[in-house]
């Protein structure tokens, strides 16, 4: 099926489009569940809930004593006691929402999963060597969760929020789930991809994918860290190009990922380079036989980085809204989704 001419696949004979669609289907609850994450955590509602409990968590509290009940939990880290010895119970109820919503999409994810998944193996649409790679995407998807208690359980003890290593991993570990779904139901397109492919395209275009990730996980120290909350200037940061104070920590390896200036110009750093190594591809591309065929994608791509820099200096330069925030994580995730399908489909050019 893979070697048919484009326009050769009639929809009867091709029996893993269900199983496409249900890919590229995960892979927009995945982005839906890191929207409802980012809005989780710029409202400072993650550590809410205090407890796993991976079944009867699915139901909210019911009454008011279960209310107070989880409202007194909450009263007990540190987050309250330090930040937040102001609210009351309806102020408690907004942010468990958030906290709740994050956490029951996050099981429905492993609903939406499975039971597909047993209704294709009973239907033949997999075969083992497809089978076996989706059922570790499950896994993947199991461990995430884990990820998820682990990281909420590093602010329930010490930390008024929760560890920016483990926000990191979290969110890394997302882009890798949500990457991929995208790649596995791009491999499974049916027809032929035109274009000329040679290892500089392939590898050039890894290393594309592989700087995308690394800019998720900067993104993540600065959202853990809130070092999107100062320095709020561009382009120059803290009144230079290049700040003073960026090593100010000892050991000097901490100010990678503790020190909030030097977290934000790492960050920006690689916004900088990925838009430079995208422009020098697509100048590439252009001496060499311009952008037909597969190629199609770096366009396209450069388009999304452009807008993706555009509102991330939005972003800072208004102090971090929630809503171009949330905005520009999900705009970092599309981007890594186009990235894939493009690597997919330079495997795929035969």
């Amino acid at each position: 099926m893979q070697d048919a001419a484009p326009g050769q696949v009639s929809y009867a004979s091709d029996r893993l489009r269900p199983v496409r669609i249900w890919l590229y289907g995960l892979a927009a609850f995945v982005l839906l569940i890191v929207v409802v994450g980012g809005i989780t955590r710029l409202t400072e509602s993650g550590l809410s809930i205090t407890s796993w409990k991976p079944l009867s968590g699915v139901i909210p509290p019911l009454n008011d004593a279960e209310w107070q009940a989880e409202f007194e939990a909450y009263q007990q880290i540190p987050q309250y006691s330090v930040l937040n010895s102001w609210m009351s119970l309806s102020d408690f109820q907004y942010i468990f929402f958030w906290e709740w919503f994050h956490r029951l999409i996050a099981r429905f994810l492993g609903v939406l999963f499975i039971v597909p998944f047993v209704v294709f193996l009973v239907q033949k649409r997999l075969s083992r060597e497809l089978a076996l790679p989706l059922f570790g995407l499950f896994v993947l998807g199991g461990f995430q969760g884990a990820l998820g208690w682990w990281m909420v359980s590093s602010g329930l003890t010490e930390l008024t929020s929760v560890s920016q290593y483990r926000l990191a991993a979290h969110l890394t570990a997302a882009s890798l789930l949500f990457i991929a779904l995208i790649y596995v139901a791009r491999s499974l397109s049916p027809g032929r991809v035109l274009g000329r492919v040679t290892s500089f395209h392939m590898s050039t275009g890894v290393l594309l994918l592989v700087a995308v990730i690394l800019q998720i996980g900067a993104g993540a120290f600065v959202a853990g860290l809130d070092a999107g909350m100062g320095y709020n200037t561009w382009p120059l940061m803290d009144g230079a190009i290049i700040p003073n104070g960026l090593l100010a920590m000892d050991p000097v390896w901490r100010n990678l990922f503790e020190n909030a200036l030097t977290v934000q110009f790492i960050h920006r750093g690689i916004a900088y380079l990925i838009v430079a190594y995208l422009g020098y591809l697509l100048w590439r591309r252009q001496q060499d036989g311009g952008f037909a065929g597969v190629h199609g994608w770096l366009p396209r791509i450069g388009f999304i980085v452009l807008l993706q820099v555009g509102l991330g200096v939005a972003t800072l330069l208004m102090s971090v809204p929630i809503g171009l925030a949330v905005g520009h994580q999900a705009l970092a995730f599309m981007l890594a989704g186009l990235v894939t399908a493009y690597v997919a489909d330079l495997r795929r050019v035969r």
